[in-house]
């Protein structure tokens, strides 16, 4: 029936002479238009289903195979610098965000007054110093004309004791002349003189033995004086003995100013970033005070919650799939490196008892932690990024 007849017209069909071409008519187009959409319509459906068919069993296989943790964030240890010495905060020279390298100042406090106590110490140790010096300088004088002394009275007392031997022998001779001449007079051939002479030899030689044996005693007092002289030495010794603790307290103290002194000079530990700056120039700063907050980008990692009824699946050396929720698509590798050895409900602050006896079991959770490897780059992934890790559970 043509399509371009009105209705109740009979339908006249038009046949082809023979041997002349067979032409279609617009009716016969318009049928198989239809049937062909119709057709890539179904295929298409079908080939929809298909697909639908095939990731909705991906993921079904995907979910009964393999275990999932959204309880994961990127972490890294978050460096906070404070202060061990008070004062104000004369110089901030970084601000969040900032990289910086091992050994750059951050932070400068005040140190005026510390300063000004190294210079005092500095001072009164070079009066220790010079004192020591005055002292060794007495104990070297001191030492010098004490030894002469004593040396020189040594001598004396040598010359004394040569005079009074020979002053005992002069007194013995004196002693045999005069028996000599009592005796010559008493038989009668001596002179009154000649006894009267050698009396008074005797008596002279006996003087001399007096004075020399006095001349003992003086040198002999003469050196136990030099030697009580160089008694002074042991003072000045003890003294000098004295400056030793004084210059060992002072170089404490010198010691303990000078590490205050850089202590106010705060630097970066290590090569990393500044997380957060919590002061600002010209802000007073109280010992133990928090001013910095840092970590290295170059060593994060994962750490994650897993249920306790999973935990089996997550072995240290237990490799897995690491997704960032910031660069969706993109896959990084990871290895379980620590499973936490008690629950997270252990450590909260508040506990929970149960006095009352009434009991809901709720699934605990352990901490995990994954290295990824190999290490992305630094600055890729920051600490409290959200992740989520996948682990095989065939195995």
């Amino acid at each position: 029936m043509d399509i371009g007849q009105p209705s109740g017209a009979p339908a006249v069909l038009e046949r082809a002479a023979p041997g002349s071409p067979r032409t279609a008519t617009p009716g016969r187009i318009s049928l198989r238009t239809q049937a062909g959409r119709r057709l890539l319509r179904m295929l298409a459906i079908g080939a929809l289903l298909v697909a639908v068919l095939g990731v909705g069993g991906h993921w079904l296989y995907r979910q009964y195979t393999h275990v999932f943790l959204d309880d994961a964030r990127i972490a890294a240890d978050m460096v906070t610098l404070a202060s061990r010495v008070p004062g104000w905060a004369t110089e901030v020279r970084v601000i969040a965000g900032d990289e910086v390298r091992r050994g750059e100042v951050l932070v400068r406090i005040d140190g005026r007054e510390t300063e000004i106590a190294l210079r005092e110490i500095e001072a009164r140790l070079a009066g220790l110093a010079a004192r020591r010096r005055e002292i060794e300088a007495r104990i070297a004088m001191v030492d010098r004309q004490t030894r002469s002394e004593q040396e020189a009275q040594r001598a004396r007392l040598e010359a004394a004791r040569a005079a009074l031997s020979e002053a005992q022998a002069e007194r013995a001779f004196a002693e045999t002349e005069f028996a000599r001449a009592r005796e010559l007079i008493g038989s009668g051939s001596g002179t009154r003189q000649r006894l009267d002479q050698t009396r008074a030899q005797l008596e002279a030689a006996r003087q001399r033995v007096l004075a020399a044996t006095a001349a003992i005693q003086t040198v002999e007092a003469q050196i136990a004086s030099a030697a009580a002289a160089r008694e002074e030495l042991n003072v000045l010794a003890r003294q000098l003995d004295a400056i030793g603790p004084q210059e060992r307290e002072l170089r404490a103290q010198r010691d303990r100013a000078t590490m205050d002194l850089a202590d106010r000079t705060i630097v970066m530990p290590f090569d990393g970033v500044v997380g957060r700056v919590f002061v600002d120039a010209g802000e007073y700063v109280a010992p133990g005070q928090r001013l910095l907050l840092l970590h290295d980008p170059s060593a994060v990692r994962v750490e994650a919650n897993a249920k306790e009824t999973e935990i089996r699946f997550f072995r240290p050396g237990k490799p897995v799939i690491v997704t960032v929720d910031a660069y969706p698509g993109r896959r990084f590798e990871g290895v379980v490196e620590r499973v936490g050895a008690a629950a997270t409900s252990e450590f909260a602050l508040l506990p929970a008892p149960n006095p009352s006896g009434n009991f809901t079991r709720i699934t605990q959770r352990l901490p995990l932690r994954i290295a990824l490897r190999p290490p992305p780059e630094p600055g890729l992934l920051r600490p409290g990024m959200l992740v989520r890790v996948e682990a095989d559970a065939r195995e």
